[in-house]
This record gives C-alpha cells, sequence and structure tokens, in this order.
C-alpha cells in the first residue's frame, strides 16, 4: 500500500502543509505546472507582536508564463530584507534559536536562483527538523504526458499508489473524476485541517494560517509535531 500526495512546493509553508507529507509514504513536489500569482509559491504569513503579515520573495511579471521550476529568483537582496522581518519578528520568541540556524543557511548562505530549488530545499529541511520521514520526490524525475487529469494518473501509476491524499480543495477539482483514479486501483482522500491545537504566538487572536516558523519559534521542537499531527488519537 501506498500513500502518496502531489502538491506544487510553497514558501515557509504552513503547517497543514506538513501535516500532509507526514500523512504520506510518498510526497511529490509538483513544480512542472504553471506558476500562479498571488499564491503561496512566493510568499506566507508570519505572526509578530503587531499582528499577522505577509512576507513575499519579489518575482518578475512574466512568471505567470512559467513553470513553477522555471522561476528564477530576483538578485536584488530579498534574502537579507527576509532575513531581517524573519528575525526582528520572532527574536522575542521563546524558542527563536531553533529557527536561528535555519534563517543562517538559507538567508545567508549560498544563493539559490530558482524559486523551486529553495522551496524545496527548505521544506527537506523543516522535514528533517521535525522528524518527517516520508520519502520526497521532484515531478521533474517522473513522466508527465497528456492534459492535467492524464499527467496525475499517470504520475501516480508510476509510484505504484493506492491511496492518494489530497488537500480539503482539491475536492472539487477531482470529484468527477473519482471513477478513473478507482479503475485504476487509486482510492482518493482528503485532508482535514480542523481540530489543530492552539499554542502561544506572540499576538491574539490566535492564527492557525501562518507559516511553520510560528510554530517552530514559539514551542519546544519536541513539542511542535504535536500540534501538527500528534494530537489525533493514534498519529
Amino acid at each position: 500500500m501506498s500513500r502518496v500526495v502531489v502538491l506544487q512546493s510553497d514558501y515557509l509553508p504552513w503547517k497543514g502543509y506538513f501535516d500532509l507529507i507526514h500523512d504520506a509514504d510518498v510526497f511529490v513536489f509538483y513544480d512542472e505546472v504553471q506558476y500562479t500569482k498571488n499564491d503561496w509559491r512566493n510568499r506566507n504569513r508570519i505572526c509578530s507582536r503587531n499582528g499577522v503579515h505577509w512576507i513575499t520573495i519579489p518575482v518578475a511579471r512574466g512568471a505567470v508564463k512559467q513553470t513553477i521550476s522555471e522561476v528564477e529568483l530576483p538578485a536584488n537582496g530579498w534574502e537579507e530584507r527576509h532575513y531581517k522581518t524573519l528575525h526582528f519578528t520572532y527574536k522575542g520568541a521563546p524558542h527563536f534559536a531553533q529557527l536561528e540556524s535555519l534563517l543562517e543557511t538559507f538567508f545567508r548562505g549560498p544563493r539559490f536562483t530558482h524559486l523551486s530549488r529553495l522551496n524545496q530545499a527548505l521544506i527537506r529541511e523543516l522535514c528533517a527538523m521535525l522528524g518527517i520521514r516520508t520519502r520526497l520526490l521532484d515531478s521533474k524525475g517522473l513522466r508527465l504526458e497528456g492534459d492535467r487529469v492524464t499527467r496525475l494518473l499517470g504520475l501516480l501509476e508510476q509510484l505504484g499508489t493506492t491511496t492518494y491524499v489530497s488537500g480539503p480543495s482539491g475536492r472539487d477539482y477531482l470529484e468527477p473524476f473519482r471513477s478513473a483514479f478507482e479503475a485504476r486501483g487509486i482510492h482518493i482522500t482528503y485532508k482535514d485541517y480542523s481540530g489543530y491545537p492552539e499554542y502561544p504566538q506572540l499576538s491574539q487572536p490566535f492564527t492557525h494560517g501562518v507559516s511553520i516558523v510560528d510554530l517552530i519559534a514559539n514551542l519546544p521542537l519536541a513539542e511542535v509535531p504535536r500540534h501538527i499531527w500528534g494530537w489525533r488519537r493514534g498519529a
């Protein structure tokens, strides 16, 4: 039995993204699809003492004509700005030390030239921090042919998928094709993001939909998994 998640790489994703990864035997970064503007590929939200705000990587306007893997990162100093923003936002958080080395490595280390490579590297490092053992693959290394549904089905078949785990937003898109998936021996299930426990944040009211860095800065690392998947019975 193989549970597979197929999802675009996001910038410093929220806890639900890592909940999905933890659910899977195999997680595929699906970055050979079109980049979309005002989405999670190049931005996320963080929670400071003044409330929730966006942190965004600037990308060229022409990115919407490219696949995610083709989108280049600008050489305009955005890394240092993000380093300072995240450092200033969370330096007063009780467990900022857990986050500091990540910021140093990715924002003051060797420069990434492409958005997809940065996102995937960040997610891999964060998975290691959280103890997630899911196998992580890049769709670039798989055969991708046909239209949207055919490509996905073909990808899943290559991985011997028996259960395809989707986020809840995929329901409207996937349900009309459920019979096609079932005919290939692939069952579709949808992630439920409800019920996450709250934790001390730097401001109120509490907000679930912020980057995973918020959890890492505010809780001991050993407790972070319990606030993502460990609170569920049998997780």
